[in-house]
């Protein structure tokens, strides 16, 4: 006989008696006697039987499951938030199934259809680049199945959410650009259908506004991978006058446009000044270390995790969008102390 997959009703025939029996045995029942219970616990031990999860949910009510859902698992910030994320899931005892829906629309969709049909009591979720039709995470709610959004949230929906103070992030960036004489900055942003790109963008226009600068759209370019930044910035470095500074939505923009201008023969920060946003590994690897914007991701999937499962054990209240306070770490792309 196979050992995998095995059930409560292999442990009963093995030995004899009914599967009620061997589940109250594995329960540690008073009921059943001493020797029953040691054989069937010794005979779960030798064949590595596993609890169905599923099984149990369909005849407790409850599968002590949440459901996580992230654009991009390579992405260190998603890494951290999946580590923070974890860090209280195992704490209060639940379990979760993990989804990516590599910044693709019909992904994120898949992927709720498989946490509905796991029954999961929950659901974390950060949009994808490409979504704009919201209809999946209706889906959710209309199940009554508490929702919470990180990071990128879709604000037509009343739920839960856990975000960075991107506004105010940015903001506090080029402030700190403009701070050490830097002038012509150009802003290296995300897709616009994204909040965090919106706010990202308004927290470099409101720093610009402070010192009586008017950017151009030129200025406010979309530029969110490595593969964009190898069009984008070449171009932009032959601009005249050149840029002064770029400030990126994220490390890996901001890291590969740094070693472009590298490669063009400039240096960083003297010819021109880099800020990222995330503060991920790569910023402490570059050359020099890149001044970045840390978003918390750990803290951020530990909020959200907390609020979810709060959510889950307790449905009422009013609706929580929580915010974390950002911090500029600054290194060597932007100034030379």
């Amino acid at each position: 006989m196979g050992r995998e997959n095995i059930t409560i009703k292999d442990i009963a025939r093995e030995l004899g008696i009914s599967p009620s029996t061997v589940s109250r045995a594995l329960k540690d029942h008073p009921d059943i006697s001493q020797a029953t219970r040691d054989a069937v616990n010794e005979l779960a031990r030798r064949w590595n039987y596993r609890p169905n999860p599923i099984a149990i949910s369909l005849k407790s009510g409850s599968s002590r499951t949440i459901g996580v859902i992230i654009p991009d698992i390579v992405h260190y910030f998603f890494s951290t938030v999946i580590s923070g994320i974890e860090d209280v899931v195992y704490q209060r005892d639940y379990n979760m199934i993990l989804c990516q829906s590599n910044e693709m629309w019909e992904h994120e969709v898949k992927n709720i259809k498989t946490l509905l049909s796991s029954r999961v009591e929950g659901v974390l979720a950060s949009v994808s680049k490409t979504t704009s039709d919201l209809s999946h995470f209706r889906s959710i709610l209309e199940k009554d199945i508490p929702l919470v959004f990180y990071d990128r949230v879709a604000e037509e929906l009343k739920t839960d959410s856990v975000v960075i103070d991107d506004e105010a992030g940015s903001y506090k960036a080029v402030i700190h650009l403009l701070r050490t004489g830097k002038k012509r900055i150009v802003h290296l942003g995300g897709p616009m259908q994204l909040a965090i790109a919106r706010d990202r963008r308004d927290g470099y226009l409101r720093a610009m506004k402070e010192y009586r600068l008017s950017p151009s759209d030129d200025d406010m370019i979309k530029c969110d991978d490595i593969e964009s930044a190898n069009r984008v910035i070449p171009e932009m470095l032959k601009r005249i006058p050149r840029p002064e500074a770029f400030v990126a939505v994220n490390d890996l923009t901001a890291a590969q446009a740094l070693m472009i201008v590298k490669r063009h023969g400039l240096r960083v920060p003297e010819d021109i000044a880099i800020v990222g946003f995330t503060n991920s590994q790569i910023a402490k690897l570059t050359d020099p270390g890149l001044t970045s914007v840390d978003q918390k991701g750990f803290l951020m999937g530990q909020t959200a995790a907390k609020l979810l499962i709060d959510r889950i054990e307790n449905r009422r209240g009013p609706v929580q969008n929580k915010v974390i306070t950002s911090e500029l770490v600054i290194r060597g792309s932007s100034s030379l102390k």
